[in-house]
């Protein structure tokens, strides 16, 4: 994650920001908000979480969101130790030293400046330590299936070319599958999975998609390949017209895309070092009312600083604006900003169960010199993204298996 401010200033604002009143000191802080499996979630641990993700301007860093990333860290952890999978004390100093170095930091004056806003060394351990087991968990696990082919390097080298860049066209089918449900939806899109025929999936997409392109069949316009999430990239580059990807899972739903086309155009396709988006949560899911108030919405808001304005005098929680890295944005968010560009929105995700309605808009994107990039460093890539993409699954695939209690 990247450090997205100067931290040293942001200390000093977040230690002000963050005294807690007299009352919620009081609290018992070793108080369980969650239990994951055996495991149990503090409030110490939540506090510490909240605090960590606003020094760093991370996205997710409202409560509910540092609640949801701790609930996967909990996920990870029980499956790294199930394998017997730990980190060495010196994999992990040496983790925590490339993560400070992110911001221009020395290890010992990174924990220093978060010490100063509040955050104990051990939250920073624990952080650090649950990424690299799950990181060297699925290299493990999964390495040894990620075959890159010499047509996807070259699709990938001509994408960073100065010469041009590549577009595709696809087809969605994104299918609703809440814990109760999961099974018989993933069993029905790896049926989907084995379609070859352009019409087979779109009649399919307007029988079981949930998305706005239901009514035409789940097909998508023209989207240069370097807009879409790294993870669905590797995967969209490895099929020909009319192959359908393996299932994505995503929060509360399973997702598929066929490719129908794709082209090299004259303009060269820029990689992204960031994108910056903003989310405005709605009460009341995909009911008529919160879809009213979502459409109401769009016709008063331009850009994202709008949304600030909208959130006024509302908690905290109601709006998550940040930057980051595309391997490090939700998968399901990153599918829907690929469709996006600056200042437009997006209402087909929820949270909570389908209880609540993301109001999802791209704010923009920060472009990256293309560099001359050898056949090496593109397998890697395309490696990686790979690999992410079977991150994302598994970790949806352990929430869906796991018994997870929120106290709160």
């Amino acid at each position: 994650m990247q450090v997205m401010m100067s931290l040293r200033s942001a200390a000093l604002v977040l230690l002000t920001a963050l005294m807690l009143p007299a009352a919620a000191a009081a609290q018992n802080l070793f108080a369980p908000v969650a239990q994951v499996g055996d495991a149990v979630i503090t409030e110490y641990e939540l506090q510490q979480r909240v605090r960590f993700l606003q020094l760093l301007n991370a996205p997710g860093a409202s409560r509910s969101g540092a609640l949801e990333a701790l609930i996967d860290d909990r996920l990870r952890l029980a499956e790294t130790r199930a394998v017997g999978l730990t980190v060495t004390e010196e994999g992990l100093i040496e983790g925590m030293t490339a993560f400070a170095a992110q911001g221009n930091f020395e290890l010992e004056d990174f924990v220093a400046a978060i010490e100063g806003a509040g955050i104990a060394r051990e939250t920073f351990r624990d952080f650090v330590g649950v990424n690299i087991a799950w990181r060297d968990y699925i290299r493990g696990r999964f390495g040894a299936r990620v075959e890159i082919t010499e047509a996807e390097i070259d699709r990938a080298l001509a994408q960073t070319s100065a010469a041009g860049g590549l577009r595709v066209l696809l087809s969605e089918i994104i299918m609703p599958a809440p814990p109760n449900r999961r099974a018989a939806v993933q069993a029905r899109a790896e049926e989907i999975a084995q379609v070859t025929t352009i019409s087979e999936f779109s009649a399919l997409a307007r029988r079981f998609s949930a998305t706005p392109t239901r009514g035409r069949g789940g097909r998508l316009d023209w989207v240069p390949v370097s807009n879409l999430p790294p993870a669905l990239r590797g995967l969209v580059l490895g099929l020909a017209p009319g192959e359908v990807t393996q299932p994505i899972s995503l929060p509360n739903a399973v997702a598929l895309f066929q490719l129908r086309a794709i082209e090299e155009t004259d303009a060269p396709a820029p990689e992204f070092a960031a994108i910056e988006y903003a989310a405005y949560y709605i009460n009341g899911g995909r009911s008529q009312e919160a879809l009213a108030i979502a459409e109401r919405l769009k016709t008063r808001v331009d850009v994202c600083d709008d949304l600030y304005g909208v959130a006024k005098g509302m908690p905290e929680s109601v709006l998550d604006r940040g930057t980051l890295p595309p391997e490090q944005i939700p998968q399901d968010i990153a599918i829907e900003l690929a469709k996006l560009d600056p200042g437009e929105v997006s209402t087909a995700l929820t949270r909570a169960n389908g209880q609540t309605l993301v109001f999802l808009m791209l704010c923009g994107r920060t472009a990256v010199l293309n560099e001359e990039v050898g056949r090496d460093q593109i397998e890697r890539q395309l490696r990686q993204e790979r690999l992410e993409g079977y991150a994302s699954t598994t970790l949806e695939q352990l929430r869906a298996e796991s018994r997870i209690t929120v106290f709160e």
